[in-house]
This record gives structure tokens, sequence and C-alpha cells, in this order.
């Protein structure tokens, strides 16, 4: 039999061969390469259950907020409302004194309010086909301007000047709405602080009288006034508005 003159590799020619691969470039028994895979898996899932970690927290982190902010709009509707709001018709005001079917015509004279309704401040009646702007004056208005905008809705407290100053007047302004409302000083009242409403009025023994409260609450913004609704601003600033 002929002999072949090409040399076989022996063993340790094949581990030359392999000695200066790298090891990802090494042939893998069937065991390692199981293994690699299950590590493989494993690194995976340690990748899904950390995102899955992060996301439990930021869930948890926008829940907490979430919660902080029902609450603080919870407390926040508790404080401003207090007590809740009484239905006008249920409110009793000592000493208020009323009229119906009090006159709204438009005039451009004086009205004699107290001749012809008995009304001092007027509470309603014939005024001025323009309104006077809600506000606070420190100077007496037209009755007729200020009578209009007690049609629309608004509340007018008047005040006699000289019972009323200082830290008293301040208290007055503090009890008062920021709209639909006139404060303004009046001559010839004979009460300190008179509250009018249209078809409405009650004479009030200082600041401190907390009828001005309920009267408020009954008559400030009525539904039942002849303009419910209309426009407290955009018509007459009489003398000596301040706010």
């Amino acid at each position: 039999m002929a002999r072949s003159d090409t040399p076989t590799p022996d063993d340790s020619t094949q581990n030359e061969s392999t000695q200066g691969l790298p090891p990802s470039a090494k042939k893998l028994t069937v065991k390692q390469e199981r293994e690699q895979r299950r590590l493989a898996k494993v690194e995976a899932f340690k990748k899904k259950q950390a995102r899955a970690q992060r996301n439990r927290v930021i869930a948890i982190t926008l829940s907490s907020v979430a919660a902080v902010a029902v609450v603080a709009l919870i407390v926040t509707i508790v404080v401003t409302s207090g007590t809740p709001k009484r239905n006008p018709a249920d409110i009793s005001i000592e000493g208020v004194q009323t009229w119906s079917d009090v006159d709204y015509t438009h005039v451009d004279t004086v009205v004699d309010y107290e001749g012809l309704y008995g009304m001092n401040p007027p509470a309603g009646g014939s005024h001025n086909p323009a309104w006077l702007n809600c506000g606070i004056y420190d100077q007496p208005q037209q009755n007729e301007n200020a009578t209009h905008a007690l049609e629309h809705g608004a509340v007018w407290v008047t005040y006699d000047a000289n019972a009323v100053t200082g830290d008293d007047l301040e208290t007055l302004k503090d009890a008062l709405p920021s709209s639909y409302v006139i404060l303004s000083p009046y001559e010839g009242l004979d009460s300190p602080v008179v509250a009018s409403a249209w078809g409405a009025q009650v004479k009030l023994d200082g600041v401190d009288d907390t009828r001005l409260a309920d009267f408020i609450e009954k008559y400030w913004q009525a539904g039942d006034v002849p303009e419910p609704g209309a426009r407290c601003d955009g018509a007459i600033d009489g003398p000596g508005k301040i706010a």
C-alpha cells in the first residue's frame, strides 16, 4: 500500500491552532452553550425586573403626588366653602324693610325717593339710565345712578362719615364682596350704616352688626331684581372713587 507523504496533524498541532483564538471563537460544548443561554436569559430577566421596579417607583411617586393634590383640593374646598350656602328665602333678618312692585322707570330728573317710596337712601324706584359703577367711594353719590346699580343686583352700603372712620371704615370695607357692591358715605342717615338692595333695606347699629353679612347673603346679586346679571361696571364712575 502506498504511503501518503502528507503529514497528519497531531493533537499538539490542533491545540496550537486554537490557542491563539479569542474565547468567543472557540467551539463550546453543548453544556457550555446551554449555560451561556441560561446566563443570557438571567441577565435579560434582571433587566426586565429593573425596568419594572423603576416603573413601579414612578407610578407610586405619581400616585402620591396626585393624592397630595387631591387632598389639597379637598382642603381648599372645605376651607373656602365654609358653611354651605343657605337658601336666600330661608334667611330672616331682623329689622329689614322691603318694598314690592317698585317702579324702575328710567328718568333724567332728580327723584324724591323719600317722598315717593319712604326710602332714605333709595332701595329701588325710578332712576337714571346710566348706572353707577360698583366700587368704593369716599364721597356721596348721586341717588339716581346708584339706584340703577341696585337694579342689576348690587348692594349699596352707605355710612355716616362722622360715625364711621379709621379702623371702623376698614372693617366695613373688609366685610364686603369684591364685586357688585357700592360703598359710599351718605348724608342724613339715622343709623351709622345702612345696607340697601333692590326692594330691601336694613339699618345697622355699626360696622360689626352681623346682620350685614346676612343681608349680603340674601340680596347680593339676587335673581329677582329687574335686570339680574347685568353689568356693574362700564358706565359712570362717581366722584371720589378709590377702588
